[in-house]
Formats: structure tokens, sequence, C-alpha cells
């Protein structure tokens, strides 16, 4: 997952009010219960110390709540009586969570919002391409690529004449070109944009002229579906086959991850270079609170993993206003020049890591072997 869009909450000090909660429910109840909700959310952040101004303004943003959200959950974060950032889950917490604490309780974002890398999707035919980029926040037009669509009298099996073999001709000339400029539109979009997947979508024939213009790398990240063109939008079946594609990229993409870890970890039991916190991690991978801090630290990991669960999360660590400035044991972050370093979880300390850092974050789901304890990394570079 890609953490760039939490940066907001780190351009501030906090402390700060965290909430996650269920929308996906729609009962006849339903004011009722968003006022029970709203009570219990004040009532408990100003139990954890959380100011009125901090307090009043989440109240207020869930008393403004849709009656229908679209998300299957929500997400607040908020400080110094302003909600910085209300973000869609898609999947519901199956309580109310609230939190008061000095950096955001981010964490469980990364289970929360799930992974859904963004994708590129061209709907292509004859006279271009209409573009849209899909990522977490949604999905939005990006732009078209166009050509010059033949008129005249269609297509037979057989040219009759010389004439119609002249037409025939023209228009599939006329393709070429399109096809080319296609082409050429959806590598601009692809440097300019962050998409990670590449969907072609429309008429059989057309697309797979555009893929056999792409350059290799591209063809590597490009699917095609089977359903949609620009004249019948965007349907259900189309829908589910985008979110098909995007869910097994994340998959292979995990497990490629994985498998760089464990070969950087070493074999299963064995030990782990500067798992101890005397030294720089020296393999592709970082396992356990001191390693993964050390790694985070100095800009080294790739890679932040976070397991279902794991004690190593939980651990306390020290920080100071900087994203850097995170520590095992507090006298080590006051030789880091904090003045008075804060205790934070773990996690949370490493995910404002990852995001200043623009380190890649992801969550091993549970049946799949991950890091022990449940924090671990995998190395840009290694000693």
């Amino acid at each position: 997952m890609d953490v760039g869009f939490l940066k907001p909450l780190f351009d501030r000090p906090g402390p700060w009010a965290g909430v996650y909660m269920d929308t996906s429910r729609s009962t006849e109840d339903a004011p009722r219960r968003r006022r029970l909700r709203e009570r219990f959310v004040a009532d408990q952040l100003t139990g954890q110390g959380a100011d009125r101004a901090t307090c009043d303004a989440v109240v207020e943003r869930l008393a403004g709540e849709q009656w229908a959200r679209t998300s299957a959950g929500r997400a607040l974060f908020a400080t110094d009586g302003e909600v910085v950032l209300d973000l869609p889950l898609a999947t519901s917490p199956i309580d109310v969570v609230t939190s008061w604490s000095m950096l955001p309780r981010v964490a469980p974002l990364a289970a929360f919002r799930g992974e859904w890398p963004a994708c590129l999707v061209a709907f292509v035919d004859q006279a271009g391409a209409d573009l849209e980029l899909r990522d977490d926040t949604g999905a939005r037009p990006a732009g078209r690529a166009g050509g010059r669509r033949a008129h005249g009298r269609g297509h037979r099996s057989v040219p009759a004449d010389r004439h119609e073999w002249h037409y025939r001709n023209r228009v599939g000339n006329t393709w070429e070109q399109t096809a080319d400029r296609v082409a050429d539109e959806l590598m601009r979009q692809w440097t300019d944009n962050d998409a990670d997947l590449l969907i072609l979508a429309g008429d059989p024939r057309e697309r797979r002229a555009v893929r056999d213009r792409l350059p290799e790398p591209l063809r590597a990240r490009t699917e095609e579906t089977r359903h949609g063109s620009r004249a019948a939008g965007c349907s259900e079946r189309l829908n589910a086959e985008i979110d098909h594609a995007r869910a097994e990229y994340a998959r292979a993409h995990l497990e490629t991850v994985l498998d760089l870890f464990r070969a950087g970890r070493g074999r299963p039991g064995g030990p782990l270079s500067g798992h101890d916190g005397t030294g720089p991690p020296s393999s592709g991978a970082a396992e356990g609170v001191p390693a993964v801090v050390e790694a985070m630290r100095r800009h080294q990991a790739a890679t932040l993993l976070l397991g279902h669960a794991g004690g190593d999360m939980r651990h306390e660590v020290w920080i100071g206003p900087d994203a850097d400035q995170v520590a095992v044991q507090r006298s080590q972050a006051r030789a880091m020049g904090v003045r008075t370093p804060e205790p934070a979880r773990a996690d949370d300390a490493l995910m404002r890591s990852a995001t200043v850092a623009d380190t890649e974050v992801l969550v091993v789901p549970e049946g799949l072997q991950g890091p022990a304890g449940g924090l671990g990394a995998v190395l840009r570079w290694h000693a």
C-alpha cells in the first residue's frame, strides 16, 4: 500500500484523536444509532484526555455523515479542533475504536484500507480511447487518446471492386494511426501517474492492436478484459473484472515481496544480522523491532511488513518530532537530539517513517509466513 495519503497527518504535532467505525449498516433506527455512537465517541475521547475542541470537531463531522455511505467503514483523525483526514475503509471495523495519542493511530489502516493497486483503464474502440484512473480514492477521468474515425459504407467480407478495396485500406490505415496515438498516450499517462496496472477494455481487435504497440515493460503490467466499451459504459461485469485483476496483482506482488523477505532473512529460524539492534541489518531483510527501526531510520527499507498479530507491533518505542527520530530506548532518542522523547507504539511510529520516506507498507494476512513478531522489512540496500 502506498501510504502517501497520510502525509497531512505528519505535517503538524499531536496529540491526535483517532476513530475507526463501521458505516456499512443502514437500519430504520439509524438516526438513533448515530446519536448513540456520537455520544460514545465523545465520552471515549474525553476519557482518554482529548481536548474539548477536538472532541467537538469529531462529533460535528460524525453528525454531518450522509445517511448512506458506499464504504464499509470510516476512519477519522483530528487534532487541535480540526478533522484533518476522513478516510473510507474497505473493511468494516467490528467495533467503534477510539484513540488519543501523540502519533495518530494509523497502523490499522494498512489492514482496513486493503491493498488496491492503482490502475489505468483504457476504453478502446476505433475512434480512440477514453482513459480512467482508479485508485483507493475511487475512479476519475484521465484524459482521452483520440483518432479520426473513418466514415463510409462499412465492411464486407470480400472487396467488391477496386474502390471498395481502397476504402477498406484507408480504414485500416486510419486505425493503425489511431492505435499508435492511443499507445503513445498510454505510455505518457503511465509515466505521469503512479499506476501499477494497465487495463485495456473494449473492442478485442482494437485493444490487442494497442497492446502490441506498448513497450515490453508496460505490456507485462497490462491486462485485457472481455467486457466494456465506450458506447456501453462501464458495466458491472467490467467492474468485477477490473477488481479481480487488481486483487490478483496485489496477491502476486505480496508473494514476490515475501519471497524477497524470506530469502533476505535466511533460513527459517536462522540468525538475522542486526536483529539485536547493535548495528544496521547486513542482509536483504530486517526482522524485529530493533532491526526494523534501524532500517527505517536509515531510509534503508523498500517495504515495511506488518503482520495481523504480533507483540512487536505493540512494542513501545521513543520518538521525536521528526519521522527519522525513532529509537528503541529513550537514551538513543536523546542521542539523536530529541530533548523530550515521547513513547509511541512501534507500528504507528514506523508507519510515520514509511509515509515520510515513501516506503511501501504491506500487511501479511493470517496463514502466510511473515516476520516473527509482526514487524519486518525488505531492504533497498544492505551493508
